[in-house]
């Protein structure tokens, strides 16, 4: 006997699309594959949402709520400007993994689209804030002070952004392994022996 399928609901049918968009490539990807994935009509799809561009959306926005909810934490908003820092270089690391679709889906927006453009303005005014922190840790003297902040940014997130590229699901490496490693190598630099 068939099991019933579970009707989808428009957060369900958001995860199918990203997962769909992370593989394919937003313009690569059609409602077709959305539907044949989700195991649904595109007609059942558009009793959700308008249309792709609407699901991309979705998808973005949680990718960009969760980086800016992680600044709200305790361990980025308290403490010494190095320590905030260090947290959030780690949470970063974690959040790629965490919501692996959502962000993989961000990372790859190019601005061609307005949803686009609004998801890259967020994310630079996300980077911005991390900036200031930079800066802070480093009228602290708690960061080397002649790095520029942003390209500290940039250079520490596209670390973080290219774990969406390699990262796969129950392979060798946890969460834990890659932000450690993250954090080491931004705070502490390879160590090369004694």
């Amino acid at each position: 006997m068939e099991q019933p399928r579970r009707p989808y609901d428009i957060d369900r049918l958001t995860d199918v699309a990203l997962a769909v968009f992370a593989q394919r490539g937003f313009d690569g990807a059609s409602m077709d594959d959305v539907a044949r994935a989700a195991g649904i009509t595109k007609a059942a799809i558009y009793h959700h949402v308008s249309g792709k561009e609407e699901l991309l959306e979705r998808g973005l926005r949680r990718a960009l709520e969760a980086l800016f909810a992680m600044l709200d934490e305790s361990g980025a908003s308290e403490g010494r400007p190095v320590e905030r820092l260090r947290y959030i270089v780690r949470r970063v690391a974690e959040l790629a993994i965490e919501v692996l679709p959502e962000l993989t889906v961000l990372v790859r927006v190019r601005g061609n689209s307005e949803t686009e453009r609004n998801a890259i303005e967020r994310r630079r005014a996300f980077d911005a804030i991390v900036a200031g922190i930079v800066r802070a840790a480093q009228e602290a003297g708690e960061f080397d002070p002649a790095l520029d902040a942003a390209i500290v940014v940039r250079l520490i997130f596209g670390m973080c952004n290219s774990i969406v590229e390699w990262y796969r699901p129950h392979g060798r490496y946890t969460s834990s392994d890659i932000a450690d490693a993250v954090v080491r190598i931004v705070f502490e630099g390879p160590q090369l022996g004694p």
